[in-house]
């Protein structure tokens, strides 16, 4: 692999001179195989030689921590003839942890014991098992209770420790910090939810849960904003008429995101088996709703979906729809999704304080209003599970309001 890379038969042979050879080989041709291109797998392979000669001279084996600091102070490799900046060390590190991690020469830092481990665990367990809830819940909850774990004093070393007092201490501390009411409610709920659910496994005091007080949230308060049909149409527009593959790619993610309403999860989960060409039915799977729902594949979508598999995705082993532009070739992540949608919605210029792509996801239900659909059936194309979900669009539905605006009231008066 060395002499494909590398011309020069001085060259190839310090790289082969160097230690764990074979090794060194494999991981380029796997990475070759995974689509890196040939100046990046020359990178590479210089990494691997650099981290090589620091393994070696550690005895064959590491720690990241150990290799870092090799890197940056400790150990100068032949390969390098001087220290290397911050930025070339990060660099290295992304191939030679890797490759220290495939032959098992990588070992793991020492775990500092987690706070109440085994009770975060059991409460995960039964938010997946018993509740049911969605990955992204369940993360999202977990992660607030190790924040509010991570705050108590270290003399709490067990639930039963835990007083109204360490909580309201934390949330008045997040509240200092910027917090909206919108934000406390859920992060005090995580809190009361977890609190509920360790009274009735004997670990903390049963008054706990009901004590903690959420910020009052007003039922439809929130206005949905949302770009204008004009906004949506430049951002279609925008994304079709270039042909390079990010463009190609995002346009047929913005018309899933569009036209069906779609979660940046749900987009995420497409893999190449949810789409029916015969049938010309897309195959979605409603974490919420427990369940995949079918919607007929549209023209401009299916067009969209089209292009790119014939000329952007890169081959694959991997099922996901969407895939990276550049190798390693992996499934496209809901956050490089919202990020798209940001940045693409940013450039426009829209002014909204939401601009990820959940606010395209409104921008289809004011779409569905005002063409007349009912909330019934605009419910069912979101997939929502409950109609109180949807009974905030009808906030946005200017033209009945102006309609219940103009009724004459004189004669009840």
């Amino acid at each position: 692999m060395h002499d494909e890379l590398f011309k020069v038969p001085t060259v190839v042979a310090r790289y082969r001179a160097g230690p764990y050879v074979e090794s060194r080989e494999q991981f380029l041709k796997k990475a070759r195989a995974d689509g890196y291109s040939l100046a990046t797998l020359e990178r590479i392979a210089w990494a691997l030689l650099v981290v090589a000669e620091i393994v070696h001279r550690n005895g064959g084996s590491i720690t990241p921590k150990r290799l870092r600091s090799a890197l940056l102070q400790n150990i100068r490799p032949k390969s390098l003839e001087r220290l290397p900046s911050p930025h070339t060390v990060k660099l290295v590190l992304q191939s030679g942890e890797p490759w220290l991690r495939s032959m098992g020469a990588l070992i793991a830092e020492p775990e500092r014991p987690e706070r109440f481990a085994k009770e975060l665990f059991a409460f995960r367990e039964y938010m997946r098992v018993e509740r049911g809830l969605s990955p992204a819940t369940i993360a999202s909850r977990d992660e607030r209770i190790r924040w509010f774990c991570g705050s108590l004093p270290s003399r709490v070393r067990s639930l039963g420790a835990v007083t109204i007092a360490h909580v309201d201490a934390f949330l008045k501390t997040q509240a200092r910090r910027g917090w909206s009411r919108r934000s406390m409610h859920p992060l005090g709920g995580s809190l009361r939810s977890f609190f509920r659910y360790a009274a009735c496994q004997g670990w903390c005091r049963s008054d706990l849960a009901p004590s903690i007080e959420l910020p009052r949230l007003y039922a439809l308060e929130d206005v949905p904003r949302a770009p204008s049909l004009e906004q949506i149409g430049r951002l279609l527009e925008d994304t079709a008429s270039k042909d390079d593959p990010v463009n190609v790619r995002d346009h047929a993610i913005l018309s899933l995101l569009i036209y069906y309403g779609l979660r940046r999860g749900e987009v995420e989960r497409l893999t190449l088996d949810n789409l029916d060409w015969a049938a010309e039915t897309i195959h979605v799977t409603r974490p919420k709703m427990r369940r995949a729902q079918s919607y007929p594949m549209s023209v401009p979508v299916g067009e969209a979906i089209l292009h790119y598999l014939r000329r952007t995705r890169p081959r694959s082993r991997h099922r996901a729809l969407f895939l990276t532009i550049q190798a390693p070739f992996r499934p496209l992540s809901g956050s490089s999704i919202t990020a798209m949608v940001r940045m693409r919605l940013t450039k426009q210029n829209v002014q909204l304080n939401r601009r990820g792509a959940h606010c395209l996801r409104h921008a289809c239900a004011g779409q569905l209003l005002d063409a007349g659909f009912t909330l019934k059936q605009i419910a069912d194309h979101l997939g929502h599970r409950s109609m109180d979900t949807t009974r905030i669009y009808t906030k946005i539905d200017l033209h009945g309001l102006r309609q219940v605006a103009e009724i004459d009231l004189g004669a009840l008066l």
